[in-house]
């Protein structure tokens, strides 16, 4: 399966690329990955309602752009569905046994998706209800989609 991870915003630290690269590494064994980073929109720190949303749509266009027709589109959002680990696997085999051959995970800027975004995805993912910094969710990303290949395929793991 082709694993696609489109992500608003540049890996500024060394130590974000670091863990991006030793992930995309140990997940080459399973997947063909492919990260594709999108510029993100400046974000002062006093925004009206009607400005971030704004911010939200231009990232938004960018993302509907990069997301290829054929890919199965997850979103990683607050409001989404809570799956543990093995839900995870479980989920990724699924797919897989319904012959996804291309799956896209949606990451967006430092405010989120825009609605048109969610709207296309096929499946909204939350990893919690707390709020991560952009560039630190793609390496949970990573680590969680490389754990659940070694989940699917029995092996060992650290828990």
């Amino acid at each position: 399966m082709k694993v696609t991870v489109i992500c608003v915003g540049k890996l500024k630290e060394s130590y974000w690329r670091d863990a991006v690269a030793e992930y995309t590494k140990r997940l080459g064994r399973y997947h063909k990955l492919e990260i594709v980073e999108l510029p993100d929109e400046k974000t002062p720190e006093s925004m009206s309602p009607a400005q971030e949303e704004e911010v939200k749509r231009r990232e938004g266009e960018r993302i509907l752009k990069a997301l290829k027709e054929d890919a199965f589109a997850v979103a990683l959002a607050v409001e989404g569905r809570p799956l543990s680990s093995e839900e995870l696997a479980a989920f990724l085999e699924k797919k897989t046994v319904e012959g996804t051959s291309h799956i896209a995970f949606l990451i967006g800027g430092s405010l989120g998706l825009s609605p048109e975004v969610m709207r296309r995805a096929d499946y909204a993912l939350s990893f919690s209800r707390m709020t991560f910094p952009h560039q630190m969710m793609r390496v949970i990303l990573l680590e969680q989609i490389y754990r659940a290949e070694r989940i699917r395929r029995g092996e060992p793991y650290h828990k």
